[in-house]
């Protein structure tokens, strides 16, 4: 599967956000994302799950060859695609485990039952991801590092074949991001999962290894190359690239 986006122009309301933004990402590809604030990462995102704030005015997004533009949500996730959201919202009186079922139900994941518990069990002692939580409404009075890993979960449980998630790093304390770093690369190597990893921050690199590195500034990817740029960053930062 590939994930293809061309030269991509995006609004929010009258702004133009992205500006003839280029990327391919294909199965078992690990690519990082990295800019500024304000540069654009989050919006991309957004308009891959067709977000009704991002309006698309040039370029377009493809699946395998063909556009996805006006393409219902459920619709891209039914293709195999997966957000991870950089601020994960709370559903009050929706149970987590609810919204597990419903969701692979209708992405149709193993449908064993018996198997399906066994392997929500496992990933749920993987992510240390307390009881309490997997009982409870989603995301409702847990602390955004939390969120993080019942966004990671999800990911996991659904299978996707490209996974975009956007700041997967913020929030969590040293440990988690461990965890949360060894079962993304769990899931790229046993699903051969492509992944988009968005992020500011450069501790999670220390755990996962991009094979392919954008930086991101001002709507435009303005750097590609691999690990090296990474270094690059954490000498001169953003603004070298700027």
């Amino acid at each position: 599967m590939m994930l293809e986006i061309k030269d991509l122009y995006a609004k929010i309301g009258e702004k133009e956000v992205l500006n003839g933004l280029n990327l391919n990402i294909k199965n078992g590809e690990i690519h990082a994302l990295m800019g500024p604030n304000g540069s654009g990462k989050s919006t991309l995102a957004k308009a891959v799950f067709g977000h009704p704030n991002v309006k698309i005015s040039r370029g377009d997004i493809l699946i395998d060859g063909k556009s996805i533009l006006g393409m219902q949500v459920n619709k891209r996730a039914e293709l195999g695609i997966f957000l991870g959201f950089q601020t994960p919202v709370e559903m009050d009186g929706v149970r987590f485990m609810s919204l597990i079922k419903a969701s692979r139900d209708s992405l149709a994941v193993n449908s064993n039952v018996k198997a399906a518990m066994e392997e929500i069990k496992n990933s749920v002692e993987e992510l240390k991801i307390s009881e309490e939580i997997m009982k409870g409404y989603v995301n409702k009075g847990i602390s955004g590092g939390e969120k993080k890993k019942t966004e990671i979960l999800q990911m996991l449980l659904q299978k996707p074949k490209i996974a975009i998630l956007d700041e997967p790093d913020s929030g969590l304390d040293i440990d988690a991001v461990k965890i949360v770093a060894s079962s993304i690369n769990k899931a790229v190597k046993n699903n051969h999962m492509g992944l988009l990893l968005i992020t500011h921050y450069n501790k999670i690199f220390s755990h996962i290894v991009p094979e392919y590195v954008h930086i991101m500034i001002k709507g435009r990817i303005v750097a590609e190359g691999g690990s090296e740029l990474i270094e690059k960053l954490e000498k001169g930062g953003f603004e070298k690239f700027g």
